[in-house]
């Protein structure tokens, strides 16, 4: 064998080397960032799995102005409440923003709302576009997991 062939040889293996360095990282950060994927899944479907609440009641008081909904949590996982999304017949309302606010158990300074404690969220009517008690109005509270539930709004005497 001649030294070209063994350049030859030592340029090629040299090629090989460089290219397979350039590979790994490409293909261990694409295999890294498909199973973090996957394992954000699984987390956010556990997630749901654990999450279980229910809407008690929703009640328009006209004299006062205001919609009163009232929501149990019944599942393992705490919630915020003002990442909570409320429907009133279709139209969204800020939980966390002007024209609406919450209280757990009684408590408005905090957002934790923890198994087995009440969530109550007070909307004001001028936050409103729609006619709260026109048509049977349901309201449809929803959480930052997609867990949702509903309840038709009554109306009640002052």
């Amino acid at each position: 064998m001649g030294v070209s062939v063994s350049a030859s040889t030592a340029i090629i293996v040299a090629g090989l080397f460089f290219a397979f360095t350039a590979f790994y990282p490409v293909a261990a950060n694409g295999f890294e960032r498909v199973t973090d994927a996957q394992n954000g899944i699984e987390e956010r479907s556990l997630e749901r799995q654990n999450t279980e609440f229910a809407v008690t009641n929703a009640t328009y008081d006209d004299d006062a102005g205001e919609l009163v909904v009232d929501a149990t949590n019944d599942g393992s996982v705490g919630l915020v409440a003002g990442d909570a999304t409320l429907l009133v017949g279709n139209e969204y309302v800020d939980v966390g923003g002007d024209g609406a606010s919450t209280s757990v158990d009684g408590d408005a300074d905090t957002e934790l709302w923890l198994g087995g404690e009440t969530l109550t969220v007070t909307v004001d009517e001028s936050a409103l576009e729609t006619d709260v008690v026109a048509n049977e109005t349901r309201v449809v509270l929803a959480v930052e997991s997609g867990v949702r539930d509903a309840e038709t709004v009554t109306e009640v005497s002052g």
